[in-house]
């Protein structure tokens, strides 16, 4: 399956955008889906997840009061609203299933997307 992460673009410090993510021609059927970011020189970081049929969420404490992750199971979208952005949070994000595993580790997920760059000015 593989994931289209879309809703990217350039913002303002304190400025919200919000990201999508949708399977290609197929529904969501695993346990979790999850957001990471990468910017550049780093590695690959969680930021968010959700289970998709409980709902339950996850945040890092870096987006933790700012970012809210929500599924809409008729539309098999996952989103991520992001508030409050800061120039720290430009990075490319990508959207990953999850069946099992810790929620936070990048090896738990797998369908990476092709990813959206944020990009926060200053």
């Amino acid at each position: 399956v593989q994931l289209q992460a879309s809703g990217g673009g350039l913002v303002q410090a304190g400025g919200s955008l919000r990201l999508s993510c949708a399977p290609s021609g197929r529904t969501f059927s695993a346990y979790r889906v999850g957001w990471f970011r990468q910017a550049p020189g780093k590695e690959r970081e969680f930021v968010a997840a959700i289970t998709w049929r409980g709902g339950m969420t996850y945040y890092s404490d870096s987006v933790k009061g700012r970012f809210t992750i929500s599924r809409d199971n008729a539309k098999n979208t996952v989103y991520l609203q992001m508030n409050s952005l800061k120039p720290e949070d430009t990075a490319v994000y990508y959207c990953a299933t999850s069946d099992s595993g810790t929620t936070y580790l990048v090896t738990s997920y797998r369908d990476w997307g092709q990813g959206t760059l944020v990009t926060v000015s200053s």
